[in-house]
């Protein structure tokens, strides 16, 4: 009896031991990369002429604080070859213009130097049917008992048209973003929706739609879908790497993360009643 209790504390030892012991993982972290967050927007009824471009980099997996790239040369020009200059605002990586011009179906052409690099985009700035009219449903959800807001447009007729819809909610710190074409609509009233389930009476949300290309439609349809996978946390990355339409145009093999877009859009905010 001795030697099985004897046996079993050192057995137990052993478990307990292994169970505390530190284990090293040894992780390959890849070159930094460029990331452009240059989204391009313009509101309806608005001059449009201050917009801003973010510049980062990518950086170590388990990395909380994201390095900004400052000392870049930013401009955008349009097809009369009018050059708008994006200025830093010092150490932030945020450059912007004042003086921006945005004409709809206007083709405009991106151009970034940072470290003896040049990164380039071209995209053409997109419409959006305007929002008419913004509708609360309180039986929605899968329960019948949520609260929603539909934000109705009427899709202009006999052309291709493709939506990106943004919600941000106040009683919530992320937001809700869905791509949609108008395949099953195309010249007939439609409507974005809310998803969110939590919404309850002075809650306010900010909605707005978004004109958008057909290719940055199929590139944030990947992005909201890698998205969802990974749970939406802050320092999760997607499976695979989604390049956008930023192109380096001195080393093809270093390319960029990012998309450039040029957008008009209607924004509303609506206070749950």
């Amino acid at each position: 009896m001795k030697k099985l209790i004897i046996l079993f504390l050192v057995i137990s030892s052993f478990i307990f031991t292994s169970c505390e012991e530190v284990i090293q993982v040894d992780t390959i972290t890849a070159p930094p990369r460029l990331a452009v967050e240059a989204a391009i927007n313009w509101q309806k009824g608005s001059s449009g002429n201050v917009q801003s471009i973010k510049l980062t980099s990518t950086t170590g997996y388990f990395e909380t604080k994201i390095p900004v790239v400052s000392g870049a040369v930013v401009t955008i020009k349009n097809s009369s070859n009018t050059v708008f200059t994006f200025i830093e605002t010092p150490n932030t990586g945020i450059y912007t213009c004042s003086d921006f011009i945005p004409v709809l179906n206007e083709t405009y052409t991106l151009s970034i130097i940072s470290n003896e690099q040049t990164y380039t985009a071209t995209e053409t700035m997109r419409s959006v049917a305007p929002i008419t009219r913004l509708v609360q449903n309180d039986k929605g959800g899968f329960t019948g008992k949520d609260i929603e807001v539909k934000a109705y447009f009427n899709d202009p007729a006999d052309e291709e048209n493709f939506y990106l819809y943004r919600y941000k909610y106040k009683n919530v710190k992320k937001s809700d973003l869905y791509a949609d074409e108008d395949t099953y609509y195309n010249g007939n009233e439609f409507f974005s929706i809310t998803q969110n389930d939590s919404l309850k009476v002075g809650d306010k949300v900010d909605i707005t739609h978004i004109g958008i290309s057909k290719s940055y439609y199929n590139y944030m349809n990947i992005i909201i879908s890698l998205a969802g996978q990974n749970g939406g946390g802050p320092f999760q990355s997607p499976p695979s790497t989604v390049r956008g339409n930023v192109v380096n145009t001195t080393n093809p093999n270093n390319y960029p993360l990012g998309y450039f877009s040029v957008s008009e859009i209607d924004s509303k905010e609506y206070t749950i009643q």
